[in-house]
């Protein structure tokens, strides 16, 4: 057998059975009881409930993924790329706009046989625990803009791969990095402008206290910023959330409208802190720096792979293209990937215990940052009893419980 199908096969298999066994300690990590932390914020029937959604969500994610995974194991040893291929060349176009036609059907395939699953998650699951507020027009509107803007933004760069490494010989990989860096330096500049507003309505925070009191604290902080806005989240769900957006003085600090109905105004300046700790200290420039770095390797080692023989037999391919290689690629470069989000993760964790204390030190309000965190675990319906290797695997975030314990042992130590 093709040793690059076996490979293949393996680490489809490997990780679906990885994925299987972790949900699984993670169901079994709920805990019945309440977090004695929580007893006063949450009624035991709100804990329930986060239990049930966790389960829900849990085992309808392990479903969607033993579908997914028994349709790209048949896709594959069936020779379904390899038709896709042959109906993309069908067409007489030269290999950018043949490689455009087949990049774009395995999407449009993918897209279709997810559609089913983001419905029923939309509008039975999540409507179920009283989380979601997406109408059917919000929902079918989101994916015509994300789809016109792939085919905008996304067909463009594909295309530019594609031709770098059809014309530029050996380096190709660093000529497509040095390319890719500039799009997203300059996608970061216009999402804020262009993009959001085409999915959600940002209104400036209106004058009052609460303004007063976050322009005062960034003031404080030297923090130079274009404006506040609120977002309105609640079209789509009933989660809070806040963010930055934007760099330099094109910065936007951003809450969403259900938050500042939740929180109170101490509360929203715990969240609006912990954010801003990301960018004082440097988190948002190093994790950007790590992953200008990973793209760098992916496009070295895509570089190595490229038309490789034995890798187009394993997929059945009659013919070779650089097009099949980045998808074909991505199938290798799965482990490696999970290995990298590892990381990533673990780095990203720490930044936000960091980024908990910063807030909790510059507002001299520990408690409002814990009430904050413990809010928005509430109405966010969040497991407060993740598995380790669940949160190890997968959590950007550390859990709450032990952000909140971090948080008073450092206010312990400060106050002793």
């Amino acid at each position: 057998m093709n040793p690059w199908l076996v490979c293949i096969l393996l680490i489809l298999l490997l990780q679906y059975a990885l994925d299987i066994g972790v949900s699984i300690l993670n169901l079994k990590a709920l805990s019945p009881d309440l977090p004695r932390e929580f007893l006063k914020e949450m009624r035991h029937e709100d804990y329930t409930k986060s239990l049930e959604y966790t389960r829900t969500t849990t085992l309808y994610s392990l479903l969607v993924e033993s579908w997914t995974t028994c349709i790209t194991l048949a896709f594959l040893l069936f020779g379904g790329f390899n038709l896709i291929d042959i109906y993309a060349r069908s067409l007489g176009l030269s290999p950018i706009p043949t490689g455009l036609i087949y990049t774009g059907a395995l999407l449009l395939l993918t897209w279709i046989i997810g559609l089913p699953f983001s419905i029923y998650s939309t509008f039975v699951i999540e409507s179920r625990f009283g989380l979601n507020t997406t109408t059917v027009k919000t929902f079918v509107l989101d994916m015509l803009k994300t789809g016109l803007l792939a085919a905008i933004i996304g067909g463009p760069v594909l295309a530019l791969v594609l031709w770098f490494f059809e014309q530029s010989g050996p380096l190709a990989w660093v000529y497509c990095w040095i390319g890719l860096i500039l799009i997203s330096i300059v996608l970061q500049y216009l999402a804020p402008v262009l993009i959001m507003p085409l999915f959600n309505k940002f209104t400036p925070l209106s004058e009052g206290s609460l303004k007063d009191t976050i322009m005062d604290y960034a003031g404080s902080q030297k923090f130079k910023m274009q404006g506040i806005f609120t977002m309105d989240g609640s079209k789509r769900s009933t989660k809070l959330n806040a963010f930055f957006t934007g760099f330099g003085r094109f910065r936007k600090i951003v809450f969403f409208d259900t938050l500042l109905e939740k929180l109170s105004d101490r509360e929203v300046l715990a969240v609006l802190a912990h954010e801003m700790g990301h960018y004082k200290l440097h988190h948002i420039f190093k994790m950007i720096a790590a992953s200008i770095l990973h793209t760098g390797v992916l496009f070295y080692l895509l570089s190595l792979i490229l038309n490789n023989k034995g890798l187009f037999a394993a997929f059945g391919m009659e013919h070779l293209s650089i097009y099949a290689s980045l998808v074909f690629f991505g199938f290798l470069f799965s482990p490696i990937n999970l290995l990298v989000s590892i990381i990533f993760n673990i780095f990203s964790r720490r930044h936000e215990y960091a980024a908990d204390r910063f807030a909790a030190q510059t507002t001299g309000d520990a408690d409002s940052l814990i009430t904050s965190l413990k809010k928005l675990s509430k109405l966010n319906l969040s497991n407060l009893t993740p598995h380790p290797l669940h949160v190890f695997l997968h959590y950007s975030h550390p859990p709450v419980l032990a952000r909140i314990n971090e948080l008073r042992k450092n206010l312990f130590q400060s106050n002793s």
